[in-house]
């Protein structure tokens, strides 16, 4: 049996320098935490926690700190919460993505311009919530073709579409041609960021040729709910595992070909112990 490993898997850049910088900070001895989980994943969060590294979930949390050094992940924070833990004199170190970061400025300057911000994106998800706080007039968010097709503005702004940094590509291009139809006046910038697009490209390949295909993250992980959601579309034998103890498979002697990808917040040893029973036991 051979096995295909994505050469796109794992770690994206952010998420990288992301947590790189919770574990250098988690060495200074001084009480860290992160505000959320530092990425969507439960090994690495239970890891940094054993280092010392604290998580606060909310804003009433943050609240009830009074000294320490709070770090903010990839995925960004709105504005209010960044001035509330300076406010608060507590040590602020910004480890948000920089694609991320360029979708706040975005944002900000074109919503003090006057225009109308729509976002592409998972409302619940927390690098849209912090998009949001970075507006100066409240965003608008579309996730579905059915909130697209329903989207209706009677203001005078002109609008300006922004995206979820993993958003799926196709789906962006496909929400924007039902909004510009409606004959709004309608400013696109694509932040999605490039290396989702190559790793969703990949994926897509990969599960096109595999007799099974396996992705790998976190199960709260937009990037990676996302790539299996197209690897789905390719391949029907498509696996959602966290770890290896979720792979529960038997696999007929039929069965010749097997990929593997992961998401961005999905650490490479976890990648390694995968693809390395597969090729033992299959």
């Amino acid at each position: 049996m051979e096995v295909i490993l994505a050469d796109n898997a794992g770690f994206c850049f952010g998420v990288k320098r992301a947590v790189d910088t919770v574990y250098e900070q988690a060495k200074s001895g001084e009480k860290i935490y992160t505000y959320g989980p530092i990425i969507h994943n439960e090994e690495v969060v239970e890891d940094l926690k054993k280092k010392g590294v604290g998580v606060i979930e909310s804003e009433e949390e943050l609240e009830n700190i009074k000294e320490g050094c709070v770090v903010i992940r990839s995925h960004g924070l709105p504005e209010n919460i960044c001035d509330k833990i300076k406010r608060q004199g507590l040590k602020c170190v910004d480890a948000t993505c920089p694609f991320v970061k360029r979708i706040h400025e975005i944002v900000r300057k074109e919503s003090e311009a006057g225009k109308q911000i729509v976002i592409i994106g998972n409302p619940g998800h927390p690098e849209v919530e912090g998009i949001k706080g970075w507006c100066r007039t409240p965003a608008i968010v579309i996730e579905s073709v059915e909130e697209a097709q329903n989207f209706s503005y009677d203001g005078e702004k002109d609008i300006c579409v922004v995206s979820q940094t993993t958003y799926n590509y196709n789906n962006f291009q496909y929400l924007v041609e039902i909004i510009e139809q409606k004959g709004y006046n309608v400013i696109v910038v694509n932040t999605i960021c490039n290396a989702t697009e190559v790793r969703q490209a990949e994926a897509a390949k990969i599960a096109a040729q595999v007799d099974i295909m396996i992705v790998i993250g976190g199960k709260h992980s937009s990037n990676t709910r996302k790539l299996y959601e197209i690897c789905m579309k390719e391949c029907q034998n498509t696996y959602f595992i966290q770890t290896l103890d979720d792979l529960h498979l038997e696999l007929p002697k039929s069965v010749r070909l097997v990929g593997i990808t992961a998401g961005a917040s999905t650490p490479n040893n976890i990648i390694e112990e995968v693809q390395n029973y597969v090729r033992i036991n299959f």
